[in-house]
């Protein structure tokens, strides 16, 4: 009889692993036929790697440095420069442009509380703004990235 107690729970025992060791295949298996995930795609390089050097040349576009008077008290101003990254095809277009990105840079720092300047992470978040401002004045497929050289208070 000790026999017999013994071996039901060792079969249920294995019962699960095996169900659990289906079931995830199954899903495997199901999701890569779909085409939700290659295994194929996962050892090889990635895509961008693939592509040459020379389509895809990054160009840096200098907006002229704007200098604010910070209201209050203190006379402060801040010092902010900055450079728009973009690809070679929209950059005449940027300079084209660039009294309109300075419009929407100095409207937006003017705006901001002089006290938020001396909080911890405030650069990330002007950045942020600014990118996104850019990229209302220019359009998504013209600006890539933002570059903040100088930032400082005088």
């Amino acid at each position: 009889m000790t026999e017999t107690a013994e071996t039901k729970p060792r079969k249920k025992g294995m019962l699960i692993p095996i169900a659990a060791t289906l079931i995830l295949g199954g899903v495997g298996f199901g999701s890569t036929y779909l085409g939700l995930w290659s295994p194929a795609a996962m050892l090889s390089r990635p895509a961008e790697a693939n592509v040459a050097h020379g389509e895809m040349q990054a160009e840096f576009v200098d907006i002229p440095t704007i200098e604010i008077v910070m209201p209050g008290g203190r006379s402060r101003s801040l010092i902010l420069s900055a450079t728009i990254e973009s690809d070679s095809a929209h950059k005449a277009q940027i300079k084209h442009l660039m009294p309109r990105v300075s419009d929407a840079f100095t409207t937006f720092l003017s705006g901001v509380d002089p006290s938020a300047y001396e909080k911890r992470g405030v650069l990330e978040i002007i950045r942020t703004e600014l990118v996104a401002r850019t990229r209302l004045v220019l359009g998504d497929g013209a600006v890539t990235d933002l570059l903040i050289t100088e930032f400082r208070f005088k």
